[in-house]
């Protein structure tokens, strides 16, 4: 099981808070487990691989990122993980609003670098690796950041927010603050209809999903929608309905003392043996190991406490 698995991300949840509006996860993959399932959300994100390697999407980009690399999503961006055959992965997602970072007045940063990424005009390079003198700065800056989030000394806000606008030079200087690169019809097409069936996954799935009705918000015939959303995730709209579910059965079995069969009902498996069956497949674990589990990492002390 997942140590980091209370930190993991939600499309759906406030990362961080309205005082700080940033938030880092260390999660852990063991061998054969999915890094990281498709998703968006509205803030930004820097993907750091801190160990293993991964195949990481982004829209309908894939690049390969190893140790010591780390990857930039812009807000709103599909992205996802895929592990490397027989590779261990963990890796720290840095999540934050980007207004964070704007200024009181408008002054040449919010007009230079703030607006122009909220706006998405204007976006960092998407892959960071150490090869340059600008990557190596990029990535120690990251490093800072996750160590200040860690260590949480009085004043790591504000040096936190200094890194991320240090990164901002660093980029800038070195000529790679550039423009968002324009996505065609047909890629922009293929990203909102992935992005409008996940939306429908997500709240209904405490009830039967057929393929037809996932099909019908495309519009496609179900074979031609099965090829498609498999293009897109990895996964066939079985697999990803079922792994949403049971993140959902973890979730409340982390945060709740509610029966197990009523957690399963409630995330829409209708039959407790099918419930577990796919519960172990995903977690490696049974739902009342993983809750035991679970009880025992919250009682010890947190590494983002």
């Amino acid at each position: 099981m997942d140590i980091y698995a209370k930190h993991s991300l939600r499309e759906d949840r406030l990362h961080g808070d309205a005082m700080l509006p940033l938030a880092a996860y260390w999660i852990d993959r063991d061998l054969g487990e999915p890094v990281l399932d498709t998703h968006w959300h509205q803030e930004a994100e820097f993907f750091c691989v801190l160990e293993g390697e991964v195949q990481f999407q982004v829209d309908t980009e894939y690049l390969i990122v190893r140790a010591g690399e780390a990857v930039f999503i812009n807000g709103g961006d599909i992205h996802a993980g895929h592990a490397q055959e027989g590779a261990i992965c963990r890796f720290c997602a840095i999540v934050f609003d980007v207004g964070w970072l704007s200024s009181a007045s408008y002054d040449a940063i919010q007009a230079s670098f703030i607006t122009p990424l909220q706006e998405r005009r204007r976006t960092f390079p998407r892959h960071i690796r150490s090869d340059t003198d600008w990557g190596r700065s990029v990535l120690g800056h990251l490093a800072a950041i996750r160590a200040d989030y860690e260590g949480r000394s009085p004043g790591y806000e504000a040096a936190m927010k200094g890194r991320m606008l240090l990164i901002f030079h660093a980029i800038a200087a070195a000529g790679q603050w550039r423009s968002r690169a324009v996505t065609s019809a047909a890629e922009s097409a293929k990203i909102e209809r992935l992005k409008a069936i996940i939306v429908h996954i997500q709240r209904n799935f405490d009830r039967p999903l057929r393929i037809q009705e996932l099909a019908d918000l495309v519009p496609m015939s179900e074979g031609q929608f099965i090829r498609f959303f498999k293009s897109m995730t990895r996964k066939t709209p079985i697999e990803y309905v079922n792994t949403y579910r049971i993140r959902r059965a973890a979730e409340l079995l982390r945060n709740t003392d509610r029966k197990i069969s009523d957690i399963a009902l409630e995330v829409g498996f209708d039959h407790m043996s099918y419930f577990i069956k796919v519960f172990r497949k995903q977690q490696k674990t049974t739902p009342s190991e993983y809750r035991k589990e679970s009880s025992r990492d919250f009682a010890a002390p947190s590494e983002l406490e």
